[in-house]
This record gives C-alpha cells, structure tokens and sequence, in this order.
C-alpha cells in the first residue's frame, strides 16, 4: 500500500520536472523584455537589470518554475518578435498580436493600456471613430503593438511609419500630417514634445500586455496562463502596479 501511495508523488514531480526542462531547457528561464515599454520598465537595478511591472511578473513565474530568470532585453517589440524562432528566450513578455503569433502561443493579458490619435488644435476630427478617412495621413511608431492593429483595421487613411517615438513626432509635427497614434499615456509623458495638438477622447484600442512562450512547450504553457489568472486574481499585478507607481496608466485585465 505504501508503494502505491507513492506512485502519484513520483508522478507529479516528475511532471514538474519535465515543465521546468521544457520552459528553461537552458537550467535557467530567459525572459525577453521591450525597453521600449516606459510603463513595462520603470528603471533598471544597481547591476543594470531591468526593474518594473513585466521583469517582476517574469521574476515571479520564473520563482514559481523554481528557476533561477535571466532578462534578454530588446530596444524595440519588432526585435523582440523577430526573435521568436531563434533559441535565445524561452518567455517573453510583450503585446498580444495574431502578427507576432507564428512561433508562440499568447497568454491571456495581464495589464491593458489604451491607444489613442492625438491631432492638431484646429482638426474637425473629434472622436477615434472618425480617424479612418481618405485625406487623413497618420504617424505612428513602426511596429508597436497599436501599430499593427492599425495595419490590420484601417481602411481609408494612409498609415505612415516611423523608426520610434521621436520620430513619429517628427512627422506629426512637420504639419502634414492629421493624426498620431500612440498610448495615451505616453502620449500624454510626451505632450510638450507635439505642437499645436489636442488628444482625441477614447480610445481606438488597447494593446493586451501578455506572455507568451514557444509553440510545442504544451504543459509549460498551460501553467504560464494558470499563474497570469492567478496573478490577476490575487491582486499581485495591482500591487506590482503601485509597486512601481503606474497604476493610474495601466489597467488590470480582466479574468480570461
């Protein structure tokens, strides 16, 4: 009876062992991080890692596998997605989009942040509906989560790409241009960067900040999604947002 009570234990932990070999085959959970993402990434430590919102919620699923994490940190979401089918991360945590989805699967979201137009002071346009226009010419910064929703759904305007956010002010601010897009609160960080401008109400959409991991990691996916719910519903990504004093910007998501 003894022997046979045993059986499941063995079990389990063997089944933790194969999830752990699955999600960090490398003895060590390397987690992709876009320092782009001012809200995602507060700062960095004193030995240089990156410190916020998403390297807390990486750090926390990495102690849940019972590994040790490493931070792979990329300048912009278009690395970090290039990257997908490369060996060099096992999880990354980035914006949802069926574009980046060719490699990894998405979990559900854990924070929300609201995308925006912000236009010129004198524009007839007042609400994000009304963006979609033929004669409407729209900056944007290349490849960002809100810029391939944009590639997706717009229809009549002419969507114009830049490298980064500097740049997209740039054009905005060339005076032919009818719209920015961009995250409200970046938006509104960057405000004195944009001349002669007002901030469109709403939103056009909400980039859906997740974590994903390679295709074919079948168990270790299961239990990223189950600790992104859990995270949610224990409240640990709303202290992780005071933690790092952006709760005002970010929305938690809702239960998948």
């Amino acid at each position: 009876q003894g022997s046979f009570c045993s059986r499941p234990i063995v079990s389990a932990a063997a089944m933790a062992l194969a999830v752990v070999s699955e999600m960090a085959p490398k003895g060590v959970l390397r987690v992709a991080i876009n320092m782009r993402n001012a809200l995602l990434i507060t700062g960095r430590s004193e030995s240089g890692e990156p410190q916020g919102l998403a390297p807390s919620m990486a750090a926390a699923f990495a102690e849940r596998l019972g590994t040790p994490v490493e931070y792979v940190p990329y300048s912009s979401p278009g690395e970090l997605a290039d990257d997908a089918a490369k060996d060099v991360w096992d999880v990354a945590m980035i914006g949802a989009d069926p574009a980046r989805g060719a490699h990894v699967n998405f979990t559900a979201p854990y924070c929300e942040i609201e995308a925006t137009y912000v236009v010129p002071e004198a524009s007839s346009l007042q609400s994000c509906d009304e963006v979609d226009r033929e004669g409407v010419h729209i900056a944007v910064c290349a490849r960002a989560a809100y810029d391939l929703w944009l590639e997706r759904n717009i229809k009549a305007a002419e969507v114009v790409r830049a490298e980064g956010h500097a740049a997209a002010y740039e054009l905005f601010n060339s005076g032919k241009f009818e719209a920015l897009a961009g995250l409200r609160p970046k938006l509104l960080e960057d405000f004195d960067k944009v001349s002669g401008a007002r901030m469109l109400p709403g939103k056009f959409m909400s980039v859906e900040q997740a974590a994903c991991t390679k295709k074919g990691r079948d168990e270790g996916f299961r239990m990223l999604c189950e600790f992104i719910e859990e995270a949610k519903s224990s409240g640990l990504v709303k202290r992780l947002m005071e933690r790092f004093g952006v709760e005002g910007q970010l929305s938690v998501a809702p239960p998948a």
